[in-house]
């Protein structure tokens, strides 16, 4: 694969100056029309040691306006990285639309270096390239244009330019022990970064090659290569990949006729005042006991309440946190997203809101809204809500591989109970600002709601991330079903030693290794 990298391309300096300010013009030219489109565009820099990665981006950054623009390096984790999963810190440095974000290494860095130094197998670092690609995936069908660059320079290359760089006091950091292995394994190196190019070089996120032998033919390719990707991109409309066969739970249009599994729940339970009382009392200690054990083993737990409008979400979180010590916990209420949340990938919002190893976060509505109330508004496409069963998946299974507690409530009433608490709210002063317009429309939808939280539980309902569906016409039956539920995941989560807490090595390359180097 690299042999196509090492065949001593090069460029004149007179050639270099004809072609470099009009490279630079045409660059910021198209900077300026992707500022008013929809794209973020995302660079990803990687390559051998001593390949003057570090000098490409600082070309860009002269070239480019830096306003639209920002640089970020990974090297090893912060503490607050560590107490988080992985791809948080990724998360955080997605470019809004119309700007551009150059990452060092990018997600690459850590399955390559993890991998190299024999800290996983190939096995390990194909599970992470898997995780990768769909990651890339879901940020290009989302808009986002995913530039690719590896530099390569031959194992004699390399050692010539490290023996210069050792003499630089500038570039001392790159001849760090760790660093300068990677030239004394130069064909084990190469192995690994080919396995990593060949499984996640994609059509809608392919690697780019660089020779980087002459320094001017580098940086003027790595320009003309992120121009005309751009340029590209401008021009097309959303990268595609063929349709999914037939899935056998899709339902037909008549679908909104057919029994779902909020017809099977039985919303006759009811729990006597006295039983109530006393099983609240009972349940709410506990959990502010198991609460501060969580918080002592460093396990966060993530609480994620859906159901129907007054179906009951707001009481049983009140009930949850009155047990609970204000600094351990916060509730993150989802509305229609803002300016900001609109200009990046809709789970943007909810990866930035995990908290640090220990704490508690509860949503009131999630990221389930892209596949309830955006896919009955209309305000995600068909195939937008259909993709984010998957990633919505993927999303909830780096949580609980960090070592996260994750629950998830559905909190369902009967169409005349909501109507009746509905009316309620209207007549009472103080729960006035509860009704709005909107919430009389969504009831008119209850049909096609029924069909889009069934096919939501049936299709994200997993092993590790399992749906709780709560009866919730008897209030008081419902807020104990949810407090014995956190009960009894706690405390089954804290029992068990063999889940994964933050800081300690994961079987997968990319995270946390023992000794908390990267």
């Amino acid at each position: 694969m690299f042999e196509a990298a090492k065949v001593g391309r090069t460029v004149s300096k007179a050639d270099f100056k004809a072609q470099r300010d009009e490279l630079r013009t045409q660059l910021l030219e198209v900077q300026r029309t992707l500022r008013d489109s929809h794209i973020p565009v995302i660079v990803i820099v990687a390559g051998v040691e001593a390949a003057g990665k570090g000098e490409v981006v600082n070309r860009l950054n002269e070239w480019l306006d830096t306003r639209g623009m920002q640089t970020f390096a990974f090297w090893d984790f912060s503490d607050e990285e560590r107490e988080r999963p992985r791809y948080w810190r990724f998360w955080r440095t997605l470019p809004p639309r119309g700007e551009i974000a150059i990452l060092f290494g990018g997600w690459y860095l850590a399955p390559i270096e993890q991998r190299f130094r024999g800290e996983c197998d190939d096995a390990a670092l194909d599970a992470e390239l898997a995780r990768i690609v769909d990651f890339e995936r879901s940020l290009t069908h989302d808009g986002a244009l995913v530039v690719k660059f590896w530099f390569h320079l031959s194992e004699q290359d390399q050692k010539t330019r490290l023996k210069e760089l050792s003499r630089d006091d500038r570039s001392r950091w790159k001849m760090l022990p760790k660093k300068s292995k990677f030239s004394e394994q130069y064909q084990l190196f190469e192995y690994v970064a080919e396995r990593i190019i060949r499984q996640s070089d994609r059509g809608i996120a392919p690697w780019y090659l660089i020779e980087a032998e002459d320094k001017r033919y580098r940086d003027l390719t790595v320009g003309k290569t992120l121009l005309q990707a751009i340029r590209a991109r401008l021009q097309q409309p959303l990268p595609t990949e063929p349709p999914a066969t037939a899935d056998p739970l899709d339902l037909p249009e008549s679908a909104s006729a057919q029994i779902t599994l909020l017809d099977q729940l039985d919303l006759s339970q009811t729990l006597a005042r006295d039983d109530y009382k006393e099983a609240l009392k009972h349940y709410q200690r506990e959990i502010n006991e198991l609460a501060w054990t969580a918080y002592s083993k460093q396990r966060t737990t993530v609480l994620v309440f859906e159901g129907v409008d007054a179906g009951g979400k707001g009481g049983a979180i009140r009930r949850l946190t009155h047990a609970l010590d204000a600094r351990l916990y916060r509730t993150i209420p989802i509305a229609a997203p803002t300016d900001e949340e609109k200009a990046h990938h809709y789970l943007w919002r909810f990866w930035r809101h995990l908290p640090r190893a220990g704490n508690i976060i509860i949503y009131d509505r999630s990221w389930y809204g892209r596949v309830l109330v955006e896919r009955v508004e209309g305000y995600a496409s068909e195939a937008e809500w259909r993709r984010a069963y998957t990633e919505i998946n993927d999303f909830e299974e780096q949580l609980v591989e960090n070592g996260s507690i994750l629950l998830k409530f559905w909190l369902h009433v009967s169409e005349d109970e909501q109507l009746r608490r509905f009316q309620d709210r209207e007549n009472t002063p103080y729960k006035q600002y509860k009704i709005t317009d909107e919430d009389w429309r969504n009831r008119e939808k209850w049909p096609l709601y029924k069909v889009a939280v069934n096919e939501m539980v049936a299709r994200t309902s997993t092993e590790y991330a399992p749906w709780t569906l709560v009866e919730g016409d008897d209030k008081p039956f419902a807020r104990i079903k949810v407090l014995k539920t956190v009960c009894d995941r706690l405390r089954a989560a804290l029992n068990d030693d063999s889940s994964p807490i933050p800081g300690r090595g994961i079987a997968r390359c990319g995270y946390q290794s023992g000794d908390g180097e990267h």
